[in-house]
């Protein structure tokens, strides 16, 4: 699809750097490098904020400059946003913010003078309504505007107390699925380590004893993998809430098997599911760059939306259109005052995770499960971590990722495996 933007190519502001911004410790994080590469290679410079200095994103030879910065994404607003002035500071010129988790993007939000008028010439970034990204980050804000507007969602119940939990097992159609209500409660206080599928009454109600009086989660109905596509929308929208660009495609591979983070997905036009994200958008009045995950119910063939991430997805480097945009080379020349070209998506382009593609390629392939909008030959492919221009963050990956991150992928496998916790 076509996404008007208002003018030809146009050469990025190489004066203004960018900065990946990042809470919490989740050293491998290909999303950060993939912003890194995209707007290096365009000469602009490049900054992040790093756990230390050797995570993948700080060895990227597009990276200017790394800020080691160990945080949990529990501190306070005010200590993170003295810490983003005191590193603005240090780069000494106004630069754009790309927020890599939800933590960091509400933060931006909800800080907006501070940062935009800092005594360095301030950052950039949308204008977004301050409010918005963390009832978006929310599982039961996103629930009640998706009720609000019209968007189908998974059926679900906030819990309020004990009392509830029992009432809910005691009707619900099982197997059912638990998140943490508010999704800054993951690292604070987390009632559950990710998206969990419960798969009865006596099970939910085990799993509910180590929730308190106040239950922070939200119970959805599962929807089954047999009947479902699991389809995402990555876009960058303009002050007016208009998509300068915007594209689809469909998830064909994750891990944990079916619930977890992308390990393989291709770009899919999708008309009816661009046109369902842009009248959405428009409806709240967001800004910014979106990432939402949207599992189509071939039962009774509605879009339901999952999750809004008010901020870069990790794999958006999938989506890039022929004029050479992605969200974040979007998001940086609107900022600085450029047009976005206009462009096609790559339709049939592929992208693949590499440490987490080869166990869910194994899975996948022993439950026989295929994907039906998946092209049978890819268009071209994008690979996560590996760059022929760029090695070291592979490399170094590979080095953090053998024994803690294997380790950590065959615990999310034998838990989903058992109806316990998969991340998402």
């Amino acid at each position: 699809m076509t996404i008007s933007s208002g003018g030809l190519a146009s050469r990025p502001d190489r004066e203004v750097p960018g900065l990946i911004v990042k809470f919490g410790d989740y050293p491998l994080h290909h999303g950060g490098v993939g912003a890194i590469r995209s707007l290096g290679r365009l000469g602009i410079p490049m900054y992040a904020i790093t756990e230390d200095r050797y995570t993948p994103a700080a060895v990227s030879r597009y990276l200017t400059r790394a800020f080691p910065w160990p945080t949990t994404g529990v501190e306070g607003p005010a200590y993170l946003v003295e810490g983003l002035l005191r590193i603005g500071r240090r780069i000494g010129r106004p630069t754009v913010l790309i927020p890599t988790d939800e933590e960091a993007a509400v933060l931006i939000a909800e800080n907006q003078r501070e940062l935009r008028d800092a005594d360095f010439g301030g950052f950039l970034f949308p204008p977004v309504a301050p409010a918005l990204p963390r009832r978006l980050a929310s599982k039961q804000g996103l629930h009640e505007l998706c009720v609000e507007h019209g968007i189908a969602s998974p059926a679900s119940v906030c819990p309020q107390n004990q009392e509830d939990v029992e009432k809910f097992a005691a009707t619900a159609r099982f197997p059912v699925v638990a998140k943490n209500r508010e999704a800054f409660q993951r690292r604070e206080q987390p009632a559950v380590n990710g998206t969990t599928r419960i798969n009865t009454p006596a099970g939910l109600l085990k799993l509910a004893r180590g929730w308190g009086e106040r239950p922070s989660v939200i119970l959805q109905e599962y929807l089954p993998r047999e009947q479902a596509e699991d389809w995402v929308v990555h876009a960058y929208f303009d002050a007016d809430s208009t998509p300068l660009t915007l594209f689809t495609g469909v998830k064909v591979r994750s891990w944990p098997p079916h619930a977890g983070m992308t390990a393989t997905a291709y770009v899919v036009d999708n008309p009816e599911l661009a046109d369902l994200a842009a009248r959405f958008i428009k409806e709240i009045g967001f800004t910014g760059v979106i990432d939402l995950d949207l599992r189509f119910d071939r039962r009774d063939g509605r879009y339901k939306l999952l999750d809004f991430n008010p901020r870069m997805g990790a794999q958006f480097r999938l989506f890039e259109s022929e004029s050479g945009i992605d969200v974040v080379r979007a998001m940086h020349l609107h900022l600085t005052g450029r047009p976005v070209p206009e462009g096609e998506q790559r339709a049939g382009h592929r992208y693949v995770v590499e440490n987490i593609d080869l166990p869910a390629y194994l899975a996948y392939r022993r439950s026989g499960y295929v994907t039906p909008h998946a092209p049978s030959r890819a268009s071209g492919t994008e690979l996560a971590w590996l760059a022929a221009d760029d090695m070291l963050p592979a490399f170094t990956m590979l080095a953090r990722f053998v024994r803690p991150g294997a380790k950590h992928l065959f615990q999310l496998w034998r838990t989903n495996r058992r109806g316990g916790t998969t991340t998402k």
